[in-house]
């Protein structure tokens, strides 16, 4: 073996150590890259001039407008959280469903779903749906490996469902983009969050004592919107559907609002407060996420300017959530606390939480740049190219080990570590298999499936430890661990129909992708 091969897998192999041994991620990257361009210039395996390219690099880096989508989506999701708009969502969704067995772990289901397309960040959606449903369904008595499973595997979701922060990095590093992925992505995360509700609703039903039903005097709202009231949030409802659907065209925006409008005014007349409060709750977060979507997928807006306006809708929505509760408790609603949480100090915390996660994403960047170029520089891109080229049974052995590799490294390390560690190893591979754009895709898709799945994998996966960070005190870790092993075979499943079946992946990334 070339020497300069066999120092890139040495340097491979001493980052790992690295980082199992508990080092910064970002810092064992520079530090090896370092050491192993001191050790190459020494042997005359490594050009010490060829890092002269790097900076340029970091520079490209710097200028690419689709890594500016990282932060703005992020604070989207953060603003939708301080605003009070999740908590609202997953009262409402709760209460609607709480007749049913189950019914309000599958709505924790559908808003952590929700959630995941709007903040694109695991940590922040479960330690959010922890927090909020997590305490009111232990009082209802459900079982507490359901509760926990349900809320760690949704919140989860967001690796997956467009605008994730995880699709956005996986396009930069394999070079496909960033909206093909989203269209390839839509249906299969909506796949797997159906596979989550059908098994809440179907094991509560064979086994009412796991998931009762939410009892009648918790699914009851005092008061009862009058015609004024009704006008107001009819009018205000059908503006918001107005101006999502105005991408479309003007007629289709006008259409929109009237059947809205109609809709939203009989709810109010004929409904009860739950009726309505349900419509101010799910409609205008479903427009915001149907909106940036939208945009996308029709060209009209690229992800980052998606994202801008993303961050505008949240704000919006944010003071739409203040608006209706003075209407409500005008009405006589008695379950809303009105309060202004558009604070300064709420937007400080969404701003900070954003900068350090775009923080940790461009460091990670910058450390696996200097990282990769030394690993190719010293042949050991070719290398591991080939051999991963070489595997038996072509294009389907090598994603089969490239899956299990991803499961294996998911268990101990965060996503962003592994799109920069593993990602750049297996895309040599692909340009030696011939990848086509859509294998990419669908490639790409089924490593964020494979990512959901490590996780939640007991004992060490990353979305059990930030549910049992906020759990109360009688949810035991016991618990929580079983609870995700369902959701772990659900997901098994769903990797194996994706894999399969890539005409799923397809289906999805062309009718999106097309959409305009």
């Amino acid at each position: 073996m070339d020497l300069g091969v066999f120092l890139s897998l040495v340097m491979f192999a001493v980052f790992m150590v690295m980082i199992l041994v508990g080092y910064n991620v970002a810092f064992s990257f520079a530090s090896t890259a370092t050491m192993f361009a001191f050790i190459g210039d020494l042997t005359d395996t490594f050009d010490p001039n060829t890092l002269g390219g790097l900076p340029l690099r970091w520079a490209g880096t710097l200028e690419n407008p689709e890594l500016l989508a990282v932060p703005l989506f992020v604070l989207m999701g953060a603003v939708l959280e301080r605003s009070g708009v999740a908590e609202r969502l997953l009262n409402a969704f709760g209460m609607i469903m709480g007749p049913l067995r189950g019914g309000v772990a599958a709505a924790v289901i559908v808003v952590g779903t929700l959630l995941a397309a709007a903040t694109g960040v695991v940590a922040a959606t479960v330690i959010v749906m922890g927090l909020l449903s997590l305490p009111a369904m232990v009082r209802l008595g459900y079982d507490h490996k359901l509760a926990t499973g349900a809320i760690i595997a949704s919140g989860t979701l967001a690796q997956l469902l467009p605008p994730s922060i995880v699709l956005i990095l996986l396009a930069q590093q394999i070079g496909v983009g960033i909206l093909g992925l989203f269209a390839g992505a839509l249906i299969p995360g909506l796949l797997l969050s159906g596979l989550y509700v059908l098994y809440v609703l179907g094991i509560s039903f064979f086994k009412p004592n796991v998931g009762p039903t939410m009892p009648l005097a918790e699914r009851q709202l005092s008061g009862n919107p009058g015609l004024k009231a009704s006008l107001q949030i009819a009018a205000l409802l059908g503006g918001v559907v107005a101006l999502v659907t105005l991408l479309i065209s003007a007629n289709v925006a006008l259409y929109a609002f009237l059947i809205t409008f109609v809709i939203a005014l009989v709810v109010g007349l004929f409904g009860k407060m739950l009726a309505t409060e349900g419509l101010v709750a799910i409609v205008p977060v479903l427009a915001l996420i149907t909106g940036v979507l939208v945009s996308i997928f029709r060209g009209v807006a690229t992800p980052s300017e998606s994202g801008a306006v993303g961050v505008f809708g949240a704000l919006l929505i944010g003071v739409l959530n203040w608006v209706f509760d003075r209407i409500l408790i005008n009405e006589g609603a008695q379950h809303i606390t009105p309060k202004w949480r558009l604070t300064g100090k709420a937007m400080a915390e969404a701003g900070r939480s954003t900068a350090n996660i775009t923080i940790l994403v461009m460091t990670l960047l910058f450390s696996s740049t200097f990282f990769s170029l030394m690993f190719f520089q010293l042949g050991g891109s070719d290398q591991m190219g080939a051999w991963l080229s070489s595997i038996g049974g072509g294009k389907a052995g090598f994603v089969l080990v490239a899956m299990v590799a991803v499961f294996l490294l998911g268990i101990n390390l965060e996503f962003l570590e592994i799109t920069f560690i593993v990602v750049p190893i297996f895309v040599p591979a692909m340009e030696v298999l011939e990848f086509t754009n859509f294998d990419k895709i669908w490639f790409s898709v089924l490593m964020a499936v494979n990512l959901n799945m490590a996780f939640i994998s007991p004992p060490v996966g990353f979305s059990l430890f930030y549910l049992q960070s906020v759990a109360p005190p009688e949810v035991k870790t016991a618990d929580i661990h079983k609870g995700a092993i369902p959701f772990m075979v659900l997901q098994g499943v769903a990797l194996v129909l994706l894999g399969l079946f890539p005409g799923i992946t397809r289906f999805s990334w062309e009718l999106f992708s097309t959409a305009g």
